[in-house]
C-alpha cells in the first residue's frame, strides 16, 4: 500500500507521535544503538539471502529486504527524536561534505554533477 510522499520532518513526527502514546518513552540512547545494530543484522541476513551465497531455511519466516529497511529506518528515527537531531540538517550538513571535501573523490560521468 503506497501511501502519500512525506518529508523527514513527517517522520519524525509520525514516529514522536507513536512514541508519545507510551508511558515509557524512548529508548535511551545505548539501548537504541543496540536496536540499530540488531535491525542492521537482520538486514544484513537477509541481504545475504537474496543476494549471497546463503539461502534461506524453509523454516525462516519470509521477510523481505523493504522491512527490514522499515525497521531500521524507524529505529534511527526513534535515536534521532530521543537526542533532538533534526535528520533533514542531518542529511544536509553530510551531504554538503560530500560535495565539498569529497568532490573530486569519485569519477564523475560525463556531464553530471558539475
Amino acid at each position: 500500500m503506497m501511501s502519500k510522499q512525506k518529508t523527514i520532518q513527517e517522520l519524525q513526527k509520525d514516529v514522536d507521535e507513536y512514541i508519545g502514546q507510551f508511558k515509557e518513552g524512548y529508548f535511551s540512547p545505548l539501548a537504541l544503538t543496540a536496536r540499530l545494530t540488531e535491525e542492521l543484522g537482520e538486514l544484513a541476513r537477509e541481504i545475504n539471502h537474496y543476494y549471497g551465497e546463503k539461502p534461506k531455511k524453509t523454516s525462516e519466516e519470509e521477510k523481505t529486504i523493504e522491512e527490514e529497511l522499515g525497521d531500521l529506518l524507524f529505529v534511527l528515527i526513534c535515536m534521532a527524536n530521543s537526542l533532538d537531531i533534526d535528520l533533514q540538517t542531518a542529511h544536509d550538513r553530510v551531504l554538503n561534505k560530500f560535495n565539498t571535501r569529497d568532490k573530486n573523490r569519485w569519477t564523475k560521468i560525463e556531464g553530471e554533477g558539475k
